[in-house]
């Protein structure tokens, strides 16, 4: 039995106490990743941003709002997990300043400076242990193979699994799943169907390898 960690869903940028940047994901692959944990007997841990779905109930699940929250949990429960599924999507940038109280309307439209977020799924991966892996997921519009291959390399991923916008808030996907050499499977249904193959193929070529398949 393997324990698993799973990032799941969005996370929020507030640029004042009511408002905030954020973006579609739904969590819903992240759940049944966790479900098809659970079903080949393994245990999980999910960290998921704000969600309205339900994850299953034998799940660990830590609930999580900014991206720092989450980088803050995935740090800090890595190191006893055996392996990282980042299904989530957190925030790429994040506002320079918080204002104290809400923006009102001025006339003059309004404008925030934004920074960049830590890259949670890269800083991890790169300091985790030789017995530890590490599983992406990239969502791309163009050149999405070249770009899965640059991220896989780029973050000392194990796998990462490639998808498109037309997952987002959907019931289904279409994935292919890229390793080093390329791409090794791939999976269309719904998101269910699709974790189960995704799971599969973790339990082949990462967690009960075969002698010389690595």
């Amino acid at each position: 039995m393997a324990h698993i960690l799973i990032t799941s869903g969005p996370t929020r940028e507030f640029f004042d106490p009511i408002r905030f940047i954020s973006n579609q994901s739904s969590g819903r692959m992240g759940s049944a990743l966790a479900a098809a944990g659970l079903k080949l007997g393994h245990r999980i841990t999910i960290i998921s941003g704000p969600v309205d779905i339900e994850y299953p109930s034998d799940v660990d699940l830590i609930q999580i709002q900014s991206t720092s929250q989450m980088q803050d949990a995935v740090e800090s429960r890595f190191p006893s997990c055996d392996g990282i599924i980042a299904a989530a999507a957190p925030c790429d940038f994040r506002p320079l300043v918080l204002a104290k109280d809400k923006i009102k309307k001025n006339g003059k439209g309004l404008s925030v400076k934004f920074e960049e977020t830590t890259d949670i799924l890269k800083l991890v991966s790169r300091e985790k242990q030789k017995e530890q892996w590490s599983v992406g997921f990239a969502l791309e519009t163009e050149n999405g193979l070249a770009n899965a291959l640059k991220k896989l390399k780029e973050k000392n991923l194990d796998l990462i699994v490639l998808n498109g916008p037309s997952a987002l808030r959907s019931q289904s996907n279409h994935v292919r799943i890229v390793g080093h050499e390329g791409v090794i499977g791939t999976s269309t249904g719904l998101k269910s169907d699709v974790a189960q193959d995704i799971l599969a193929l973790i339990q082949r070529q990462l967690i009960s390898p075969l002698p010389g398949s690595q």
